[in-house]
């Protein structure tokens, strides 16, 4: 039997109790989410879901990510909401490929662990299915695990195992909506151009990841535990002095009241020079290169390959800045003498981070 696989969550459960129900079948997973959004978040789930097949000893086939059809699939539908037609195209797009596999191999029947998401419509995932199966001529399989407290199983199981738990279904278009009505920053979008790993982004889900399958194979006993802190996302920010662009660099958790000042710098103390409105400071290049003990030639180097986001936070708590400080910081080539301009664009948020632990 093929089974369609949408996410380790779904798959690990859903593919015991096909065993159990199915115990002559030789299933065999079939990955296929070309709707999941952006591939990093793509990368992570498949990730763990190759964990899960290695751990069941179950033989997986992944699939083509041809986001570009996924996408021409939906359009005109970006605005249905979850569970409504968009949906239906989507259960479509990627039953009719598993089908497609399941006829290439040989495989006389096909399920897909979507139907023991507790998001998902169970009617109308099966009518997809049927449809499809009418049409290749073979069976599809629409086993109902979800009742009896098979949604609670299902959660326990994967508490217990460590799979990775991600809270949006997978596309960009349910992903900003669900953000929208969550009034939250739909901060899985975000990919800095400097490339620095930021906290809680789905880059550094993925090392966490990493990390726990190199300690399984090294056998060490470890947990993944969650904590709350203050999350920083820089949208955008640019300095101009009289009129003209400079290059800048803005340290992490550097915020504006309103966005935007202008002024001019008036006091400097021990190298740090601050404008006289909005507690916005600057330091320079090469006060920078000292506390991080690097030897960058230009805020541009800088800006493209910045160091880690802790060792920059280091470098505020070297300047004197306490933990509570949000002002600011902004890095340049030389401190500006004139009338300057600063827009910083930037969101402070309440978070929560997964981190593991060694035991």
């Amino acid at each position: 039997m093929l089974v369609h696989i949408c996410c380790s969550v779904d798959s690990h459960y859903f593919l015991q109790k096909l065993r159990q129900e199915f115990p002559q079948e030789e299933l065999i997973g079939f990955f296929y989410d070309p709707n999941i959004h952006p591939y990093s978040e793509y990368y992570l789930r498949l990730l763990d879901v190759k964990r899960s097949c290695k751990m069941l000893n179950i033989k997986l086939i992944e699939g083509d990510y041809d986001i570009d059809s996924w996408l021409k699939s939906v359009k005109g539908l970006e605005n249905e909401p979850e569970k409504g037609i968009r949906c239906g195209v989507c259960f479509d797009k990627r039953f009719e490929v598993t089908a497609q596999k399941a006829e290439n191999l040989g495989i006389d029947s096909f399920t897909s662990t979507l139907l023991t998401s507790p998001k998902k419509s169970l009617s109308q995932l099966k009518l997809a299915g049927d449809r499809l199966a009418k049409k290749y001529n073979i069976k599809f399989i629409a086993p109902d695990f979800r009742k009896a407290s098979g949604t609670q199983e299902q959660n326990i199981l994967a508490k217990k195992d460590k799979l990775y738990r991600q809270d949006y279904c997978g596309c960009i278009y349910g992903l900003t909506m669900q953000r929208k009505d969550q009034n939250r920053l739909a901060d899985e979008l975000f990919s800095p151009i400097s490339k620095q790993i930021q906290p809680e982004s789905i880059e550094q889900r993925i090392e966490l990841y990493e990390y726990r399958i190199k300690l399984e194979e090294k056998f060490k006993e470890y947990k993944i535990i969650k904590q709350r802190f203050l999350n920083y996302r820089l949208l955008y920010g640019y300095l101009k002095v009289k009129n003209t662009m400079v290059n800048a660099h803005f340290l992490p958790y550097s915020t504006i009241r309103g966005d935007y000042s202008r002024g001019k710098i008036d006091v400097e103390i021990n190298d740090i020079f601050y404008l006289n409105r909005d507690e916005v400071r600057f330091v320079t290049l090469d006060r920078y290169n000292f506390l991080s003990n690097r030897n960058y030639s230009s805020i541009i180097e800088l800006m493209f390959n910045p160091p880690d986001f802790d060792e920059e936070l280091k470098i505020r708590e070297k300047l004197g800045i306490n933990h509570y400080d949000l002002g600011a910081i902004l890095v340049v080539k030389e401190i500006p003498i004139s009338k300057l301009e600063i827009v910083c664009q930037s969101k402070t948020y309440s978070d929560i981070m997964e981190v593991s632990l060694v035991t």
